[in-house]
């Protein structure tokens, strides 16, 4: 991966942009529309939001505002949990696309594969979301669609009924948490893993190896996590409402990390969190 608008490729060929920008906990309002505007302009070509994070609105005001056209982007969002039949999918999907102001989606994501709201019959209420995901894949309205949190099981119940298998797994990948197993299950089976919050909860900016290994380069801490993320075949998705950051950390293209360095991130004493169980969520 060369530049920021290299691509992976999905199952069905599509091409997804291997950085994307993350919105998750950008304030609705001027804060996450002002730190989609500045990712834009910064050279980011793909923005991840979800119906959970509230602000849909406000990422699809900084596209319109941007006068990008639409085809040199690429959106996602994820179903809210609520959500999770073939009713209110098709229904909340209806409500993204008001929100974004488009009139079709790249990458539509569900969020968590059990929610609390459905944990009793959580694979019929998966099986309901996915059908009516594929009928507007089918229709054109999404060009991929894909799951986020879903662990083995949660994909093998899926594909039981599913017509169209999950194009992307979008799950917590950071320094010290690369959850192997369920990668390489993933990659097995074509589905390309994104990784949310790639700086984990933050502690990695305070951690010494990683620093040490970031002066090496002449890089922030922050530059070698996405680099990180990238050399391992992940699609990471940083998140900032700072604009030096947000261009920071898309200014990744100009070095590589050696294979000790590789390691060593890799096995980090989980300075970057650990990801959640999605069945014992509370949410």
């Amino acid at each position: 991966m060369n530049k920021p608008t290299d691509c992976f490729v999905l199952s069905n060929g599509v091409e997804i942009p291997c950085v994307g920008f993350g919105t998750w906990k950008a304030e609705n309002g001027a804060q996450a529309k002002q730190a989609v505007l500045d990712a834009l302009n910064a050279g980011y070509v793909h923005i991840d939001t979800a119906e959970d994070y509230g602000n849909e609105q406000s990422v699809g005001d900084a596209i319109k505002e941007s006068g990008i056209a639409r085809d040199k982007l690429f959106v996602t969002s994820k179903l809210q949990n609520r959500f999770h039949n073939y009713h209110l999918a098709l229904g909340a999907f209806e409500e993204t696309m008001y929100k974004l102001q488009l009139d079709y989606l790249d990458l539509f994501l569900i969020h968590w594969p059990n929610p609390i709201f459905f944990r009793d019959h959580w694979q019929q209420a998966n099986a309901g979301a996915w059908k009516a995901m594929e009928e507007l894949y089918k229709a054109g309205k999404i060009r991929a669609i894909g799951i986020s949190n879903f662990l083995p099981r949660h994909i093998e119940e899926l594909m039981k009924t599913a017509e169209i298998a999950p194009m992307v797994n979008q799950i917590r990948l950071c320094p010290g948490e690369t959850q192997d197993e369920l990668v390489d299950y993933c990659r097995e089976r074509d589905i390309v893993l994104e990784a949310y919050s790639p700086f984990g909860h933050g502690d990695v900016f305070g951690d010494n190896t990683l620093q040490s290994i970031a002066d090496t380069y002449g890089k922030s801490v922050a530059q070698v996590c996405v680099r990180w993320s990238l050399q391992r075949g992940y699609l990471p998705l940083p998140k900032s409402v700072t604009v030096n950051r947000i261009n920071e950390n898309i200014d990744v293209f100009d070095f590589e990390l050696t294979a000790k360095d590789m390691d060593t991130i890799s096995h980090l004493p989980g300075y970057g969190g650990f990801h959640t169980n999605p069945d014992l969520t509370n949410f």
